[in-house]
């Protein structure tokens, strides 16, 4: 027999009851949850975008210990900023982040509602809502992919999305409806917190969720099918990459610093970058081959060995020496490969 959800609107007293006394006494022990305060918010929220609470985690450490507040941060130079965020990828973010603390540090004081908040780098909708519910309590309700995900599936929303940026302007309507006027903080964290941990992607354990008395699929065994997207094209690329070490230095490409990505980051070059025809690199000896997806693309890099000259001039191709290579900015997936690569030689050589 079906059993039919409490009207969610209608109850949402009793919702908001449900949801904030379990994660009162549910809430994962996080270090931004700690001795809260305005930085370790902001930090954290840029930090998670796009990014799981795992990955984060000792970043977020490394993070506080060198840059303890705003100051530090706007002190900072760009270089070492990108060194302590390499790995985390997206690296904008870093880049926003580090701006806004400059641009904090300018004012007398710091902006306490979510439009101001927006007017500053890096900062949309959500970023705005959350720094502003938990750091002073205004009441804006937070939308991610997470949020979209538990109300898509407490209304049983059959409509298709775009996207998550298009699901949540669809449904920040409804979030904010729901929000608990009193405890906006505490209200933007369950629901997030309810995302990463019960009501997840794949198949959610229902039965023991605290708000599955007021969800439209849940109790029928149908969570899973919402929210629904339009099916996105996948799109093959193929790159070709050169590894040439000369004197004991690796050949790298610095990307200039007005680039709109990667701005000064060092990755191994493409055959084309070093000045090279990608068919003739491949006939070389393959050190890896990598395949990753970025945005809608799924793209296979080979990484090929190339012991002749480079006749290639560009500011952007640098030599960098072994004991150097730890201390320039990689991006995350070249850092990896490049100590693989390495770990290989080194091998050989025993």
């Amino acid at each position: 027999m079906k059993t039919h959800p409490l009207p969610l609107i209608t109850h949402k007293a009793d919702f908001q009851r449900a949801l904030l006394g379990w994660y009162r006494a549910n809430a994962r022990a996080l270090p931004w949850r700690e001795a809260p305060s305005l930085y370790k918010t902001v930090v954290s929220e840029f930090m998670l975008q796009q990014t799981q609470v795992k990955t984060v985690l000792p970043y977020f450490a490394r993070w506080l210990a060198e840059f303890p507040d705003f100051t530090a941060l706007a002190a900072a130079p760009e270089a070492r900023v990108l060194k302590l965020w390499e790995g985390l990828g997206y690296y904008a973010r870093a880049r926003n982040l580090h701006r806004l603390a400059r641009a904090l540090a300018a004012r007398p004081k710091a902006p306490r509602t979510a439009d101001e908040w927006r007017e500053l780098p890096g900062v949309g909708p959500y970023t705005a809502a959350a720094i502003v519910s938990i750091a002073f309590g205004d009441p804006a309700a937070c939308v991610d992919g997470n949020v979209v995900r538990i109300l898509a599936r407490l209304t049983a929303d059959g409509s298709k999305f775009r996207d998550s940026a298009s699901a949540a302007r669809e449904l920040s309507p409804l979030a904010d409806a729901l929000l608990t006027r009193d405890a906006p903080g505490d209200h933007n964290q369950a629901m997030m917190e309810l995302g990463a941990t019960l009501c997840t992607k794949g198949n959610p354990p229902c039965p023991v969720c605290p708000v599955r008395a007021f969800c439209a699929t849940g109790p029928h065994g149908d969570a899973k099918k919402f929210p629904r997207f339009d099916p996105k094209t996948t799109g093959r690329r193929t790159v070709v990459r050169v590894w040439c070490e000369r004197d004991g230095r690796l050949l790298l490409h610095r990307a200039a610093a007005g680039a709109r990505r990667l701005a000064e980051l060092h990755e191994l070059p493409t055959a084309e970058q070093a000045g090279l025809e990608a068919r003739t690199v491949a006939r070389g000896s393959l050190l890896l081959r990598r395949t990753r997806t970025i945005t809608r693309w799924q793209i296979t890099e080979s990484i090929y060995a190339w012991s002749k000259k480079i006749s290639a001039r560009s500011p952007e191709l640098v030599w960098i020496s072994a004991a150097r290579l730890e201390k320039v900015s990689l991006s995350g997936p070249h850092r990896r490969w490049v100590r693989e690569i390495l770990a290989q030689s080194s091998d050989k050589e025993e």
